[in-house]
């Protein structure tokens, strides 16, 4: 048993590398092609949520930069994403977890809250998928690095 819950651990810590390496690699994409065709539907959702007709050229322009600064805020946050998860697999302190968990429910409830308000649901669905590819895994962390130390 404690191998199992050793390969576990080890499956759900590369789980949350891969996730931050992929909140990396989407702020880099958000940032640098925010303007492209790629985004042009996310964008069109934005502006139908502000402006009951078709919106001013500036208006997506707008958007375009919102954009490439929210995705650099995704870029810096995934790099402190990194380095809690390197932290909390090399220390096993259940603290480490419960950092990165108190960032995610800060975030979600604020981020869901003013996306719907402003009717903008495609965030409903984005915020749950990660939400349950982030938290499950690190309540889990949690609990097994909470533990007296055996074998795993």
């Amino acid at each position: 048993m404690p191998c199992l819950l050793s390969t576990l651990r080890r499956t759900l810590v590369y789980w949350l590398y891969a996730v931050a390496l992929a909140h990396l690699l989407g702020g880099l994409l958000v940032s640098w092609a925010g303007g492209s065709v790629l985004f042009d539907g996310y964008l069109a959702s934005l502006e139908q949520a502000f402006w009951p007709e078709a919106a001013p050229v500036f208006a997506r322009q707008q958007q375009v930069w919102w954009l490439a600064l929210f995705g650099a805020t995704v870029q810096s946050f995934s790099l402190y994403m990194l380095a809690l998860v390197h932290i909390g697999s090399q220390i096993r302190q259940p603290r480490v977890w419960a950092w990165l968990i108190a960032g995610l429910l800060l975030w979600a409830p604020q981020d869901l809250f003013f996306s719907l308000q402003a009717g903008i649901w495609s965030h409903l669905l984005i915020d749950s998928l990660a939400l349950l590819a982030l938290l499950p895994p690190l309540f889990w962390l949690y609990r097994h690095d909470g533990q007296p130390r055996g074998d795993a």
